[in-house]
C-alpha cells in the first residue's frame, strides 16, 4: 500500500470555514494537497477518480468564496464529489469511499449537511438549485439555513434535456443562482452533438488563448475591470453564436471561459459575481479530467471509475477471472447477429464503452448511435428506427433506462414496436449503492403490454437471448443481465432463438 502523503496545509482544514482563514497562497497548497489525498484515498477503495481530480482548484474555491453549508452547493451526478468531502468534515472517513457503513460515492443527504441534494445521475442540479434559490425568496428553511444555490454541471450533463428546461425556467424566473459549467470535454465517453461541438468552438483558436492571457493579466485589477472582461469574453461568443449567445438567451449572465485550475482566476471571479450578481449567472470553467495524475490523464476516459491501484504506477489490481464479463458476451453477440443482417443497428445513451457498444461502432460506425445523455430521446429514437424498419437494440443500463420510462410506454410499448432493450447493470451493483441499483426494471417493464421481458441465468443463455431479440419482430423485447463476470459455462458458436414464454427452472 503506497503511504499517505504529506499534507499540512490540508491538515488545518476541518470544514470549509477553515478556508476562509487562509491566503490565496495557502489555498493553492491546499489545492495540491487535496489532489495527493484524493488519488491516495481512491487508490485504497476504488472509485470515480478523474472527474474529482478535475475539480480540486474549482472544490477549493468554491468552499472558499461561498458559505456553506448555508450556501447550497450541489454536484451535478456527483462522481466528482470526493475532494469536496474532504474539505466537509469526512476526511477521515474518505478511505472507507464506497465501502460497507462507508461515504457513498455520491453525494447524500443523509451523510451530511454538505450535501444538500442527492445525486448519481446526470442532468439534476440546475433544477435543484432554483428550487433551493425559490424556497430561499419563500422563507424555506432546512439545516443550516438557505443562501445561495450553485449548481455544479459539466458539459456532459448539459447536453441532456432536463438541464435546458431548467435554465429556461430559471431564466424565466430570474432568480439569483449560480450555474457553473464545468467544461472538460468529455463525460464519461467524448460528448457528442451540437452542443459539445459549440462549447469547443469557444476556444479551439486564437482568440480564447488571447483573452486567457488578458484575464491572467488583469486579475490584480479586479474587480473594477472585471467588467471589461467579461464584456469581451462576450463579445468574443457573440462572433460564434449568431444573434447572442446560448446561454444569455436562456436569460442567464455569462461570465467566461476562465481556467478551472487556476485560482488566480477563480478565485477573484467568484468573488466578485457572489458580491454582484442579482440573477441566474452562469460561469464557463474550463478543466481537465484527471488533472495532476498522470496515469489518469492518459487513460481513455480520463480515470472516470478505477479499481484499487498502485499510486506510483497507476496500475489497477483486479481479481483474475476466466469467465468473460456479462457486457463483452453482449456486445460479441450482436456482432455476430449484426453480420448477417444488416437492418441490426444500436443506441446508446453516452455510455458506449460501458455497454460494450465501443465494439460495434468499431465495426459498423453507420449503424451505432451515441446520443449523448439523452436517454429520453434515445428510446423514442430507436422507436422510429424500428417503425422505419430497422432492428434497434437499445442498451442502456437498468437505473438509466429509468429516465426514459414514458417514452418505454408512449412511444415503444403502445405502438408495439419491435425496439431490443439491451439492460446492463441489472439487479445490485455493489459499491455504486442504491443510486445505480438496477432493481426496478422487471417491475416497470413486464407491465407493459405486449412486451417481452428476459433475464439471463448465465452468459450462454444471454447469448440466446440476444438471437432471439434479434429475430423477435412482434413487439417490444428486452433482456437484462448483471454487472461483471460470468460463471464459467460452455458457450454456444452462435446464439438460438428461445421459445417466448418457456423459462428453465435452476
Amino acid at each position: 500500500m503506497s503511504p499517505k502523503p504529506s499534507t499540512p496545509t490540508l491538515d488545518r482544514v476541518h470544514a470549509p470555514a477553515d478556508l476562509k482563514r487562509l491566503s490565496d497562497s495557502d489555498l493553492k497548497r491546499v489545492a495540491d494537497e487535496l489532489r495527493a489525498e484524493t488519488i491516495s484515498a481512491v487508490s485504497v477503495t476504488g472509485g470515480h477518480l478523474g472527474a474529482g481530480l478535475g475539480v480540486v482548484e474549482l472544490t477549493v474555491a468554491l468552499h472558499a468564496v461561498f458559505d456553506t453549508p448555508k450556501d447550497k452547493l450541489i454536484w451535478d451526478v456527483g462522481h466528482q464529489c470526493y475532494p469536496h468531502k474532504i474539505l466537509t468534515g469526512r476526511r477521515d472517513r474518505i478511505r472507507t469511499l464506497r465501502q460497507k457503513d462507508g461515504l457513498s460515492g455520491f453525494t447524500k443527504r443523509a451523510e451530511s449537511p454538505y450535501d444538500p441534494f442527492g445525486a448519481a445521475h446526470s442532468s439534476t442540479s440546475i433544477s435543484a438549485a432554483l428550487g433551493f434559490a425559490v424556497a430561499r425568496d419563500l422563507g424555506g428553511a432546512c439545516e443550516g439555513g438557505l443562501g445561495d444555490a450553485i449548481a455544479v454541471i459539466g458539459d456532459g450533463s448539459m447536453s441532456a434535456g432536463m438541464a435546458f428546461e431548467a435554465m429556461n425556467n430559471a431564466g424565466h424566473l430570474n432568480k439569483r443562482l449560480f450555474v457553473i459549467l464545468n467544461d472538460n470535454e468529455m463525460s464519461i465517453a467524448p460528448p457528442v452533438g451540437a452542443l459539445s461541438s459549440y462549447l469547443s468552438r469557444l476556444y479551439a483558436g486564437e482568440p480564447f488563448q488571447e483573452f486567457k492571457a488578458a484575464a491572467k493579466g488583469a486579475v490584480s485589477l479586479l474587480p473594477e475591470p472585471f467588467r471589461e472582461g467579461a464584456k469581451r469574453a462576450k463579445d468574443m461568443l457573440k462572433g460564434m453564436a449568431v444573434g447572442g449567445t446560448l446561454f444569455e438567451a436562456l436569460g442567464f449572465s455569462y461570465v467566461g471561459p476562465i481556467d478551472g485550475h487556476d485560482l488566480d482566476q477563480l478565485l477573484p471571479v467568484l468573488r466578485t459575481v457572489k458580491a454582484r450578481a442579482t440573477g441566474p449567472m452562469l460561469i464557463h470553467v474550463l478543466t481537465k479530467k484527471g488533472k495532476g495524475y498522470a496515469p489518469a490523464e492518459r487513460a481513455r476516459d480520463r480515470g472516470h471509475a478505477t479499481a484499487k491501484f498502485d499510486v506510483l504506477t497507476g496500475e489497477q489490481v483486479k481479481a483474475p477471472s476466466n469467465a468473460p464479463s456479462y457486457t463483452s458476451v453482449f456486445a460479441k453477440a450482436l456482432l455476430r447477429e449484426a453480420a448477417d443482417d444488416s437492418r441490426i443497428c444500436a443506441v446508446t445513451a453516452a455510455m458506449p464503452d460501458g455497454t460494450g457498444l465501443n465494439l460495434f461502432a468499431e465495426r459498423y460506425p453507420s449503424r451505432c448511435f451515441d446520443v449523448g445523455i439523452a436517454e429520453q430521446h434515445g428510446v423514442t429514437f430507436s422507436a422510429a428506427l424500428a417503425a422505419g424498419g430497422m432492428k434497434p437494440f437499445c442498451a442502456m443500463y437498468s437505473t438509466f433506462l429509468q429516465r426514459g420510462y414514458d417514452q418505454v410506454v408512449h412511444d415503444v410499448a403502445i405502438q408495439r414496436l419491435p425496439v431490443r432493450f439491451a439492460i446492463d447493470r441489472a439487479g445490485l451493483v455493489g459499491a455504486d449503492g442504491a443510486t445505480h441499483a438496477g432493481a426496478f426494471d422487471t417491475a416497470f417493464l413486464a407491465n407493459l403490454p405486449g412486451m417481452v421481458v428476459m433475464a439471463a441465468a448465465d452468459e450462454a443463455e444471454l447469448v440466446h437471448m440476444v438471437a432471439t431479440a434479434a429475430a423477435y419482430d412482434t413487439g417490444p423485447i428486452a433482456f437484462r443481465f448483471p454487472r461483471g463476470e460470468g460463471s464459467g459455462v460452455e458457450m454456444p458458436e452462435r446464439g438460438q432463438p428461445l421459445e417466448i414464454g418457456k423459462g428453465r427452472m435452476i
